[in-house]
């Protein structure tokens, strides 16, 4: 199935991607975010935070965006 990934790390991108049925966000972002952590991102479906388990749909729109930006001062 086929949804549309935006990731907004670094330069960010978005693009179509193909995804395996019953494919969880959970999943996704260990096969797309290697070196981060789901804690270090706002990860959101369809513009709305799901759980980790929520399950993607065909055409959904899947974000993530890093809440701690490295070099930043704190």
């Amino acid at each position: 199935m086929k949804i549309l990934y935006v990731n907004n790390d670094g330069g960010g991108f978005a693009d179509y991607i193909e995804v395996e049925p019953q494919t969880t966000v959970e999943k996704l972002f260990a096969q797309r975010i290697s070196h981060g952590k789901p804690a270090d991102y706002l990860i959101r479906v369809n513009r709305q935070p799901v759980a980790a388990g929520h399950v993607l749909q065909d055409g959904d729109r899947v974000t993530f965006t890093p809440t701690k930006i490295e070099g930043a001062a704190t």
